[in-house]
């Protein structure tokens, strides 16, 4: 007789769950090839060794399984880690979390966010690239780094300046970190997701690789469309944003 109580059930359930979040986190960030590959690997050393018991083939199969974990931890190290920081970054967690921290003063946000919302609303009217990403509880100081430190005030009028088509440093990211203006042309990781639409380019690509590898936010200003485009955990939340949309938007994050 199988003794199957309440308590197995959540354990299955569990498992299920993480396994799903694994999985669509590697989907998003392109790694389901290498996955698969994984299984197909740990299938065949099921039929070598176990069921077919052939002894060259089955030890050679026994030596790299039994350095697997480790080869798996390198391999999927950026999706571990991306794990991780999606489960801390959730709603439910971070609602608890900040029962221990000290609570911002929503009226302190509003002028940040404010000129925020002007640069990007005059950009898109006059179709102005641009690419700003939004700090949040994980540092982005090596990305930061790879651009030219600015550590300056949140102003419309810098943001604009970045920005414009003849400045040295309009190619590239803002970083904003801490309601300050941290670094500019700063190199992303770019997204490999195969499901974002070919009218896209490289700036929103590098949009999406940033808020796959980190909870930060991205703000997109298109050059072609001047369509502004919010991103966050790997997804577009919303594509041709109004001036009071991205307001709306940017006040919840900051």
């Amino acid at each position: 007789m199988i003794d199957f109580g309440i308590k197995d059930a959540i354990d299955i359930l569990c498992v299920a769950f993480l396994l799903y979040y694994f999985f669509k986190i590697m989907k998003d960030s392109g790694s389901m090839n290498t996955f698969f590959g994984i299984v197909v690997f740990f299938l065949l050393w099921i039929v070598v060794s176990p069921v077919l018991e052939m002894k060259l083939m089955g030890t050679i199969f026994d030596k790299l399984v039994s350095v697997g974990v480790l080869a798996l931890i390198i391999l999927f190290q950026e999706d571990i880690r991306r794990f991780f920081l999606t489960l801390g970054s959730s709603n439910r967690f971070t609602t608890i979390r900040k029962l221990f921290t000290k609570k911002k003063n929503k009226e302190e946000e509003n002028p940040a966010v404010m000129q925020i919302v002007r640069a990007c609303a005059y950009m898109s009217k006059n179709n102005i690239g641009a690419l700003i990403i939004i700090e949040r509880n994980m540092a982005l100081t090596d990305i930061a780094k790879t651009g030219e430190i600015i550590d300056a005030n949140i102003n419309a009028q810098l943001i604009k300046n970045i920005f414009f088509k003849n400045s040295p440093l309009h190619d590239g990211a803002m970083i904003i970190s801490n309601n300050r203006i941290s670094a500019a042309a700063c190199i992303l990781p770019v997204s490999h997701n195969n499901d974002i639409s070919k009218d896209y380019g490289l700036r929103h690509r590098a949009a999406l690789g940033i808020t796959q590898q980190s909870d930060a936010v991205s703000v997109v200003v298109s050059e072609e469309t001047g369509h502004i485009t919010m991103a966050r955990r790997g997804k577009f939340i919303q594509q041709n944003a109004s001036q009071e949309e991205l307001e709306s938007y940017l006040t919840t994050v900051m």
